[in-house]
């Protein structure tokens, strides 16, 4: 096989991190975890509907847990 394969994956490349480069990433982070909280708080705290309680718990049911 010679080293102009194409189906081999090229390997992966040695990234790295310059000083100071984690804390604008940490703070990318905390800005991402604010914006999706913002959005999604409300979705996530509603009530599951019982429809799908009961698909959930019949499966539970089928599984014998």
């Amino acid at each position: 096989m010679d080293s102009s394969d194409s189906s081999k994956p090229a390997p992966p490349s040695k990234v790295t991190k310059r000083k100071g480069e984690r804390a604008g990433s940490d703070a990318f982070d905390i800005w991402l975890q604010r914006g999706l909280h913002q959005l999604y708080d409300n979705v996530a705290a509603e009530p599951i509907p019982p429809e799908l309680m009961r698909l959930i718990e019949e499966d539970r049911t089928r599984r014998g847990k």
